[in-house]
This record gives C-alpha cells, structure tokens and sequence, in this order.
C-alpha cells in the first residue's frame, strides 16, 4: 500500500506544490512592487500626482511589499508546504 502511495501520490504533491510556489511567487512580485514604488515617486516629482495621491499609494506599495518579502522568506525557508 505504502509502495501505491510513493507510486501515485508523491508525484501529484510535488506538482501542486510547485504551482502552488509558482503562484506565490507570481502574486507577491517584490521586484514589480518596488518598481512601482518608484514609479509612484516620479509621478509625484513630476507633478502628475498629489501629495495625498502620493502618500496614499506610498503606504499601500510598503505594506504590499512588506507582506511580499514575508512571502518569499517563507518560501526560500522551506515553511511554506501543501497541506496534505
């Protein structure tokens, strides 16, 4: 029975749990975060956005990126797992 699990089973978790990492990944892009952080600044230093626009979207992207850098500790650590 054990031999019917490695068989079957193990190949199925290994996917998903690649998909799974993959969709993290995708999801929480830092490097996408942090250009669009910068992005928030040029427009804000080339007028094209308001102070409160600015701060808004400033505090959004850090809290974003904060969670996204959490995310990919987990995932460089191994802590993030399929449930099985």
């Amino acid at each position: 029975m054990f031999i019917l699990d490695d068989l079957l089973f193990r190949p199925i978790v290994g996917i998903v749990d690649t998909l799974h990492t993959l969709a993290l990944d995708e999801l929480y892009d830092v490097e996408g975060l942090e250009d669009d952080l910068k992005e928030n600044q040029l427009l804000y230093e080339l007028g094209e956005r308001s102070e409160e626009e600015y701060r808004r979207r400033k505090e959004e992207l850090e809290e974003e990126l904060e969670i996204a850098r959490e995310i990919h500790e987990e995932l460089a650590s191994g802590r993030v797992e399929v449930k099985r």
